[in-house]
């Protein structure tokens, strides 16, 4: 299993510590159009697993504050960073939920609950987060990464669960009787997609990543990093105590770092993952975009982009891989091309207001797996998915009324079509979490 964070224009984000746990919500808000939240980036000493580290937090709490608000409010936040580090803050990660109700007046499109609760999803990292930054910039510049990072445990507050692969459980106690509870499902997770599911009871989902869509009604549910879901329980048996529990799902079996195929570089049609290791005949196994492995580039691409500063990117980036074959179908080594790759920032430059339709198709060149990808800063409409590779003439879509999404698992072995309108200028991230 590859842990590593990869994207279609920049993204590494490293989480040391993340978790799950449970909040009681309180009263809807009222009142103010306008709520204010101080933010202050700061590390403290925590003690799991038999190790003491250092984890960056925000106002001491972990997990972090939770913002509450409703439709059409405005949030101040102020962020001051009193931290060694440089730090980001964006919702998708660990420092608490964001939760958004409806506007005064406007009911859910549901039963309204007896009570709510947030439940957060995570992973727990011994490793300290700047030395993994480091191991990780170290083994793409100069491919000694001889082993695949791993999460060392999943966590459900206050408990921890030693093991990548074993599962997480929480006990909890339904109150009353055929009553609805309503759940707030966060995977915090960096790497793991991770699936969720209650002892004895039905999961029915009401809305995926912000968005409602028809409920429907599963026993367990599976969400990637970043991802989020409104489920509903009803408490409909023998009151007790019911296991709440998570676990990984992992779908790839990479070949062994000596492989003579794989430590080619590895193009994975549409997306990107990146991986390097060092093989036979002082190969690299990376990953790459259609063909086109992505370089940092020192000046940001939006700063030289406004500015008009030549030489950090080019806007050429294909629109399809340069080369067809049989994607997925002989995994995992004996892709019938040369699937070498180019190394470049190349980015895809899109007039304001295009109607973007983008097929994510997995491939067999090392190995099939799933590929949890969000698009930063949009949503969009999966408009379907399926087995093996794409093929326009047959693949069967959904132009109705498809789930509108941010984050889409590409199915091992499958592919997966979006539908979205390119409405918010600016430099936009699709990231790519590799499990």
């Amino acid at each position: 299993m590859a842990n590593l964070v990869t994207s279609f224009m920049l993204w590494l984000c490293l989480i040391s510590y993340a978790y799950t746990t449970i909040h009681a919500a309180p009263e809807w808000p009222r009142g103010r159009s306008t709520r204010f939240y101080d933010f202050k980036i700061q590390t403290m000493t925590v003690n799991k697993l038999c190790n003491s580290k250092q984890i960056v937090t925000v106002n001491n709490m972990f997990p972090g504050p939770v913002v509450y608000a409703q439709q059409g409010d405005r949030l101040i936040v102020k962020v001051s960073n009193e931290s060694p580090y440089n730090a980001t803050i964006h919702w998708a990660t660990v420092y608490g939920a964001l939760v958004v109700y409806p506007k005064p007046g406007v009911p859910y499109p549901f039963k309204y609950p007896y009570e709510e609760h947030i439940v957060i999803l995570g992973e727990y990292w011994l490793q300290d987060i700047v030395q993994l930054e480091r191991q990780v910039v170290a083994s793409v510049l100069h491919q000694q990464m001889r082993t695949p990072l791993m999460v060392m445990s999943f966590i459900i507050h206050p408990l921890i669960f030693p093991g990548a692969n074993s599962e997480a459980t929480r006990h909890e106690t339904i109150d009353v009787y055929k009553i609805t509870y309503l759940l707030r499902l966060i995977n915090a997770g960096l790497n793991m997609e991770s699936f969720f599911a209650i002892a004895n009871h039905k999961l029915t989902i009401v809305e995926a990543d912000a968005e409602y869509t028809k409920p429907f009604t599963t026993d367990r549910v599976m969400l990637g990093p970043g991802q989020t879901m409104i489920v509903l329980v009803t408490a409909d048996q023998t009151i007790g105590k019911y296991s709440m529990a998570m676990g990984p799902y992992v779908s790839a079996r990479l070949p062994s770092f000596n492989d003579n195929l794989a430590v080619k570089t590895v193009t994975l049609p549409m997306f990107q993952k990146r991986l390097t290791s060092e093989g036979l005949n002082n190969g690299t196994m990376a990953a790459s975009m259609n063909n086109i492995s992505f370089i940092k580039p020192t000046v940001s691409v939006l700063e030289a982009y406004y500015k008009g500063i030549d030489g950090f990117f080019t806007d050429n980036f294909p629109g399809a891989p340069f080369r067809f074959y049989d994607f997925v179908n002989g995994a995992p080594n004996n892709a019938p091309n040369d699937t070498s790759s180019m190394n470049g920032t190349r980015v895809k430059v899109l007039e304001y207001g295009t109607r973007v339709q983008m097929i994510l198709q997995d491939t067999g060149t090392v190995t099939t797996e799933n590929h949890p990808i969000h698009l930063h800063g949009y949503s969009f409409y999966v408009v379907g998915y399926g087995a093996g590779n794409y093929n326009p003439q047959t693949a069967s879509l959904n132009l109705v009324d498809p789930p509108y999404m941010n984050t889409i698992g590409v199915p091992v072995g499958g592919w997966a079509a979006i539908r979205f309108v390119a409405d918010n200028p600016g430099k936009t991230l699709m990231s790519k979490h590799v499990t």
